[in-house]
């Protein structure tokens, strides 16, 4: 499951007089996400810092955000989902812009990071994001400086969640952001824990090709699968094309891509990936997306096992009978006769069934 984590508000305040001397993370209804500065020159929230007590008049960040009110949150968050052996990555906000005022370069940094923040405590093992606009200048040297904050960044999460999260990123659907197919997978091979996710309508618009064929998914598919070190992470969605390039994400049924070529590709061959749905129909087309795998890996069954069937078997004629046993079946104990009651259940009232279905 990918954590929408898409909408920002943070708060810089002075610590309370009554949080002094508690941990930033053991503080009740509050998310702290940077605490003081620590050590002079660092950059960014460190777990020092945010592990460290809170002392007097200490500036800090909060943020509200919708899926948990404190560090307690999110531990629960995590143990459910260990529990319910469900894979945790997380999307941080998707408005970054590193080539516009100083301003907005520091609140692109620091959301990925916030967000990076809140992957660690969820226990989340990769923070999904794109890195924005290329800036005014020759667009090598926006790639260029685009590949040193990428670096910046890993090297960050790296040190801050001991290697357990990673960092993700994501092809675009518009020219003028960063995120060719190209550019994606460059990035990951310069930059040591980048992941190349691989967005297939965000490519699919900015390619302007629909993948159906065989011979144009599979090398993509291939190529990032090499990239990311044999797990592919591939997002998935029905997308409608504008102009030069993705005019918005859709339904999948509504969508110039099709799932279809792209399962019976996932089926027929032992790829390790994991598929998620950016769909606006999420958790609709999330099922819908597991029907069409399930239906391509029955066709792979039955074509890997029809040389091994009955000669017709399979082509519109019944398989053959079972054989019949030598020896009579033994003739079964005589059971008592039921008996009607009016009497009610024990467990219902009022002669109810006490067979009752509890919501899912």
């Amino acid at each position: 499951m990918e954590v929408q984590f898409i909408k920002v508000n943070p708060l810089t305040r002075v610590a309370l007089d009554e949080e002094v001397g508690k941990s930033h993370r053991d503080l009740p209804l509050q998310l702290v996400v940077e605490g003081a500065a620590g050590v002079k020159g660092e950059v960014g929230p460190t777990a020092a810092a945010l592990t460290a007590p809170v002392k007097k008049r200490e500036s800090m960040t909060t943020l509200t955000w919708s899926l948990a009110k404190d560090y307690a949150d999110l531990q629960q968050t995590k143990a459910l989902a260990r529990a319910l052996d469900v894979d945790l990555t997380l999307h941080a906000p998707y408005y970054v812009d590193f080539f516009g005022s100083q301003e907005a370069r520091e609140r692109s940094l620091r959301q990925i990071q916030w967000a990076s923040v809140l992957a660690e405590g969820l226990g989340a093992r990769m923070t999904v994001t794109h890195l924005g606009f290329y800036g005014g200048g020759d667009r090598a040297d926006s790639v260029q400086d685009l590949t040193r904050i990428a670096g910046g960044l890993s090297s960050w999460l790296k040190e801050y969640s001991r290697g357990n999260v990673r960092l993700g990123i994501e092809p675009s659907g518009h020219p003028d952001v960063f995120g060719s197919r190209e550019e994606v997978l460059e990035l990951a091979h310069q930059v040591k824990g980048v992941v190349p996710v691989l967005n297939l309508p965000h490519l699919a618009a900015r390619e302007r090709v629909n993948f159906e064929e065989p011979t144009l998914l599979k090398p993509l598919i291939d190529q990032f699968v090499e990239a990311s070190g044999g797990h592919l992470y591939l997002n998935f969605s029905g997308v409608e094309f504008y102009g030069p390039g993705e005019f918005r994400l859709t339904p999948i049924k509504r969508g110039q891509v099709r799932f279809d070529p792209l399962a019976e590709l996932l089926a027929e061959r032992e790829y390790d990936v994991t598929v998620i749905s950016s769909s606006p129909l999420l958790e609709h087309d999330a099922m819908y997306m597991k029907l069409l795998y399930e239906r391509a890996l029955s066709k792979r069954w039955a074509k890997r096992h029809q040389a091994a069937l009955p000669a017709g078997v399979g082509k519109g004629k019944a398989p053959p009978a079972p054989l019949v046993s030598a020896h009579p079946p033994a003739k079964p104990a005589k059971k008592p006769a039921l008996v009607a009651r009016n009497t009610p259940h024990p467990a219902s009232k009022g002669g109810g069934s006490s067979d009752r279905r509890r919501p899912h």
